[in-house]
């Protein structure tokens, strides 16, 4: 009797690896990383809020190929350390399919040799070019592509509306992290290919409360224009520094400060500051044959009247990178399913996929996707970002 017990208890443990095998393959995992908490947690986490958002829409519609994408998700805390120890949990543990993010280019960079030498699609969320650039330096990005515009597209449309303006005398202040070099580097290379002349670069850390002496240093360049680079409390107290110190010249943040905490932490310091931005931010003044405009306004309804994440984080810039990411990822699997290297082609062959912050055409040399036509500038005017005049 005792041994009729054994077998049949083994015959159930049986039943339940074959039943738990049969659930995971009627599921699809990606890992999902973001800031959710540390200095950059006001973008990460609704970064993170947008992915579930997009998963459930996904599951909702059949999801892929009948099976629901399952997202195993961790929190980098901004810890480049922490990126990279969650990362090869992703791959060597969880065995993901894809990986979504992380926030912000330390971490991205911190990762992007783990998922090359993993094998693993990875679709960032990150700001900066590195992730997806290569050469001796850099490494290969083969297994990397990123969301958000690069910081060159956003240089360059920056750029345009400083020509048009007249504006070709400039001071340039960045940050010290990976984010801010890299605008650094841009902002100086493609400066002469729009007859601009920088006349002053001044740096500063992430987290630096003051930066008058800085500040003190382009008054005296005298500049037509001063333009930041940076994300995150940093460009409000550029904005409020510089207000203090008089200094009586437009001010133009990347593209990564068009969030209404930036207008909340700067307060009246920011009225009048311009930036690049996705159409997002400026949804309603879109003409009705913007093919982005009903993308748009579907993800605006569902971020903010049925998952009302508008009360806690509103919408700002970097509000559809997730989406775009996951959708993007979602459509190859569609069509490649998910061995490693078909999906990786897949992805990499996107074309015409429209999307919140643009419309993507990827290429095997350019794993972004979008030009500047995916960007306005915007301004901010009574409290508010409209479109700049």
């Amino acid at each position: 009797m005792k041994k009729i017990g054994r077998l049949a208890a083994v015959a159930v443990a049986l039943m339940l690896v074959a039943g738990g095998a049969a659930f995971a393959a009627d599921t699809i995992k990606i890992g999902a990383f973001f800031d959710v908490s540390g200095p950059a947690a006001v973008i990460g986490t609704p970064t993170k809020l947008v992915a579930d958002m997009v998963v459930d829409k996904i599951n909702a519609a059949g999801g892929v190929n009948g099976k629901k994408i399952e997202l195993i998700l961790g929190d980098t805390e901004g810890d480049p350390a922490k990126a990279a120890n969650i990362a090869k949990k992703f791959i060597y543990k969880d065995k993901v399919a894809a990986i979504i993010g992380p926030t912000r280019t330390g971490t991205g960079m911190a990762v992007k040799k783990i998922v090359q030498q993993g094998k693993v699609p990875t679709f960032m969320t990150v700001g900066g070019d590195p992730v997806i650039m290569g050469g001796e330096k850099l490494g290969p990005f083969d297994w990397v592509f990123k969301s958000p515009q690069r910081s060159s597209v956003a240089v360059k449309r920056l750029y345009m509306y400083l020509k048009e303006k007249g504006l070709t005398k400039i001071a340039l202040l960045t940050a010290s992290d990976g984010f801010g070099k890299d605008g650094d580097v841009w902002l100086t290379q493609l400066a002469p290919e729009f007859g601009i002349t920088v006349v002053a670069q001044e740096a500063f850390g992430p987290k630096d409360t003051d930066v008058t002496t800085q500040l003190t240093n382009v008054k005296n360049a005298a500049p037509q224009a001063l333009v930041v680079w940076t994300i995150g409390p940093a460009g409000a107290i550029v904005a409020k520094n510089r207000a203090q110190l008089g200094i009586d010249i437009p001010l133009f943040q990347c593209h990564g400060q068009p969030d209404p905490t930036y207008i909340q932490l700067a307060g009246s310091a920011c009225e009048g500051d311009r930036m690049p931005a996705t159409k997002l931010m400026v949804a309603d003044e879109l003409p009705d044959d913007d093919p982005q405009k009903p993308v748009i306004q579907e993800f605006v309804r569902l971020y903010t009247d049925q998952y009302h994440y508008d009360r806690q984080f509103p919408i700002n810039t970097h509000s559809g990178y997730a989406w775009d990411a996951i959708m993007i990822v979602a459509n190859a699997m569609k069509t490649a399913g998910i061995e490693a290297e078909a999906l990786r082609s897949a992805i990499e062959q996107t074309k015409g996929y429209v999307g919140v912050s643009g419309v993507y055409n990827l290429t095997p040399e350019d794993h972004n996707g979008l030009d500047v036509d995916s960007m306005v500038i915007v301004q901010v005017k009574d409290g508010k970002f409209v479109m700049a005049n």
